[in-house]
């Protein structure tokens, strides 16, 4: 009797047996999401613009002997998008466990000099290709009778930081899409969740971090002070795609280090 309790529980922190999806998975949160997600068990498919970058990955997961394939896929194009999703469900044969929507890119600049290119292109990257990507991804999610979408957002998208209006509004976007996916298709079977990154060490965030006024900033108002690391985050996104996470649906889950929660703004 204890013996299959044990087997039962452990089987809740594992993802033996699952298939998932994590676009943008060459570099930054995407790279660990990767990682966690094939240390869990997992067999994945990932995709980025950058052939040799994607090819290396591949090559670095291949020796330690991680499940994973990719393919080259630019996101703002709805042609490659559908053409991810056609080579997925053959891979996977029509079924998918687990959708990591990571893709994202921002562009800094003040409210009224962007540009209407400069709105396209942000709102197609951080807001369109998910929305359509789950759109597509959701017969192969149904099928799989078991799966889990998680969006990757931004704490700009729940509060105020400077990091760009058109940015900060596509991730506010994504906070509701959650919302609303997680309560319409709950009836297929599907949980969708969403993890809000605060300031994070990655290739996205290096301009940022660069500036040491505004690094200084963010350290001082969060409270574990420090900036978050990638795994730090990718950890949080694995949980959710764990049976152990079975009926948490609809949330938006901030990883900042206390910072949205902070209001004693420290000089």
């Amino acid at each position: 009797m204890g013996e299959g309790n044990t087997s039962s529980r452990s089987s809740k922190w594992s993802l033996k047996g699952m298939t998932a999806l994590v676009t943008g998975g060459s570099k930054g949160i995407g790279y660990d999401i990767v990682e966690q997600l094939a240390e869990l068990g997992a067999t994945i498919h990932t995709c980025a613009r950058n052939e040799a970058q994607l090819n290396e990955c591949l090559h670095q997961w291949a020796t330690k002997g991680y499940k994973v394939t990719g393919s080259v896929c630019d996101m703002t194009s709805r042609a490659q998008r559908q053409e991810l999703i056609t080579k997925v469900s053959s891979e996977f044969n029509g079924k998918l466990n687990i959708l990591v929507n990571n893709v994202g890119t921002n562009i800094q600049k003040q409210t009224l000099d962007f540009t209407e290119e400069d709105f396209s292109f942000l709102i197609n990257t951080n807001l369109e290709s998910a929305f359509h990507i789950s759109q597509l991804a959701h017969p192969l999610l149904k099928a799989s009778d078991s799966a889990s979408i998680v969006f990757i957002s931004s704490i700009g998208g729940v509060a105020s930081l400077n990091v760009g209006t058109i940015y900060s509004a596509a991730k506010g976007a994504i906070n509701q899409l959650t919302k609303n996916l997680a309560c319409e298709w709950a009836k297929d079977n599907i949980r969708t969740n969403c993890v809000a990154p605060g300031p994070i060490r990655t290739p996205l965030a290096e301009p940022f971090l660069q500036d040491e006024k505004l690094l200084n900033g963010f350290i001082t108002r969060t409270p574990l002070g420090r900036i978050g690391e990638p795994e730090e985050v990718s950890s949080l996104v694995a949980f959710l795609c764990l049976p152990a996470a079975s009926f948490i649906t609809g949330q938006i889950i901030c990883i900042d280090g206390g910072l949205t929660v902070n209001c004693l703004l420290i000089q």
